[in-house]
């Protein structure tokens, strides 16, 4: 099934002024889901990897009823999938300088903002923004998912989309591609990109995927971003949230 954030109560983008404000005056942590618009072999939607990230900033939600979930950016550093139709990149500068003017932005209201990536490429920036706005006295965290299994557009990416939407799954496409270790391919992959390493544009092999598998990755890494955010901000007051 389809996961995406629409519900009132925890969506930003669809509350008022004064309720963004009266849930800020409470003081909840805004969840920013950071993704991309690239390819993902040719049986995966170019929006995998946003998808990711709006889903455990959605499920993020539900177990921590002090977080709202900001609008997707769909846009991030991915570079690396130049060559291959339908990838949008805006690379790492663009990205950074993004985050730094959505956060100080984000901060007038509220205090605590965690970025979740869903694309690697994305770290970097986040991270040089991460660390300009804390020396802004910026409460911004960055979250970024790791799961065992194939680089790219393998079994695990192919069985958490199967698990949010398997209609966006092209099954009869899902091919091999490069299967060897990332160490061995990595100082070709950074010279010539994806193209350069894998024709199909898929790093693994997304073989024996399945939506059940999707599932418990997915809860596994939900679980993984609610316990790093209690270390984080642990609840420290009887407001009825979760601890």
């Amino acid at each position: 099934m389809s996961e995406s954030v629409t519900e009132h109560s925890v969506a930003v983008a669809r509350l008022t002024w004064p309720e963004a404000g009266a849930r800020a005056a409470a003081g909840v942590i805004l969840a920013v889901p950071v993704g991309a618009t690239e390819q993902h072999g040719p049986h995966l939607p170019l929006s995998t990897d946003t998808d990711i990230a709006v889903a455990l900033c959605a499920r993020l939600a539900r177990s921590r009823p002090d977080v709202l979930v900001a609008p997707a950016i769909p846009y991030g550093s991915s570079g690396e999938h130049a060559g291959f139709a339908g990838t949008l990149s805006i690379g790492q500068a663009a990205l950074e300088l993004l985050v730094v003017e959505l956060c100080r932005s984000a901060t007038d209201t509220f205090d605590r903002i965690v970025l979740v990536s869903g694309h690697g490429g994305n770290l970097e920036p986040l991270r040089k923004a991460q660390e300009l706005l804390r020396t802004e006295s910026r409460d911004v965290r960055v979250y970024m998912p790791r799961y065992p299994g194939d680089p790219h557009a393998g079994r695990s990416e192919t069985s958490m989309q199967l698990a949010l939407g398997p209609a966006a799954v092209r099954t009869e496409l899902a091919v091999a591609g490069n299967t060897r270790p990332l160490a061995e391919i990595l100082p070709q992959l950074r010279a010539g990109g994806v193209r350069a390493v894998s024709v199909n544009g898929v790093l693994g092999d997304p073989s024996g995927a399945n939506a059940e598998e999707g599932i418990a990755l997915l809860e596994q890494l939900t679980t993984d971003l609610h316990d790093q955010i209690r270390l984080w901000w642990p609840v420290t007051s009887p407001k009825g949230l979760l601890s």
